[in-house]
């Protein structure tokens, strides 16, 4: 039997992958990493344990959409305001 957490791990995986495109250090680090990140936990079992896990991703993806639209706020600003 299917274990009914695995879509929810892996639409979060694609969203993070997603997301990843836009990272400022690099497309291929965060990609490295966010690999790393989920085969650290790959090996859970523990249905709790998982939707903890989904619940930090879930956490970590909107502190990158915060991230990014702090990226492109300052970009706008430096653009339009004088930086005296």
């Amino acid at each position: 039997m299917a274990n009914p957490l695995r879509s929810k791990v892996i639409q979060l995986y694609k969203n993070l992958i997603f997301m990843g495109r836009d990272y400022p250090a690099g497309e291929d680090l965060f990609k490295e990493r966010l690999r790393q990140a989920f085969r650290k936990n790959m090996h859970v079992s523990d249905p709790n344990e998982i939707r903890k896990l989904i619940a930090r991703g879930n956490y970590m993806a909107r502190e990158l959409q915060a991230l990014y639209h702090v990226h492109k706020y300052r970009a706008m600003k430096r653009r339009y305001y004088n930086n005296d």
